[in-house]
């Protein structure tokens, strides 16, 4: 797996103050992405889990990773992202990760796939949904269109609905 990039600090990607992990590839190609170059599965460098790992362990501040990317959670990426949450949680418990997805929850449990749903249970927040153009709106809060949600995702699979956090209240 390759990166296009890693932030030791950021509170724009998620709750709290988070390291932020952006892997590439991605399959949607959706128009207007913020992150284009990302896209290429090829783009960036390699994968370095012990470095990224040791970043994480020694920033006392944070409280949480966010992945993005391209596509994090597409076939070609979700065994190695998956197995790097399962190693963040071990370097920090108390670690809350958020993922951004151009799949929604629903396509996502479709996949009927157990690396998905390995994955999806290491997960706490989902932003799901392709970004759309038209439905871009700078005001929303850790997201670019309208159409995509913001999901708890223990709930949702837990009660088999899209669970939607109320990220307003905190």
């Amino acid at each position: 797996m390759k990166i296009a990039g890693f932030y030791d600090e950021s509170i724009s990607n998620g709750l709290g103050w988070r390291a932020v992990l952006f892997v590439s590839g991605c399959p949607h190609h959706c128009p207007g992405c913020h992150n284009k170059e990302a896209q290429d599965f090829n783009f960036g460098k390699k994968f370095n889990e012990e470095e990224i790992l040791e970043k994480i362990k020694n920033n006392s501040i944070l409280k949480g990773i966010t992945i993005s990317g391209g596509e994090p959670l597409c076939r070609e990426n979700i065994k190695e992202v998956c197995n790097f949450i399962k190693d963040v949680k071990k370097v920090k418990k108390d670690f809350n990760v958020w993922c951004y997805s151009g799949y929604t929850l629903d396509e996502l449990v479709k996949r009927d796939d157990p690396d998905t749903m390995d994955c999806l249970n290491e997960i706490d927040v989902l932003v799901d949904g392709r970004f759309k153009q038209d439905l871009k709106d700078p005001t929303l809060k850790f997201r670019g269109s309208s159409n995509q949600r913001i999901l708890d995702v223990k709930q949702s699979l837990k009660t088999h609905q899209c669970i939607e956090m109320d990220i307003d209240r905190y």
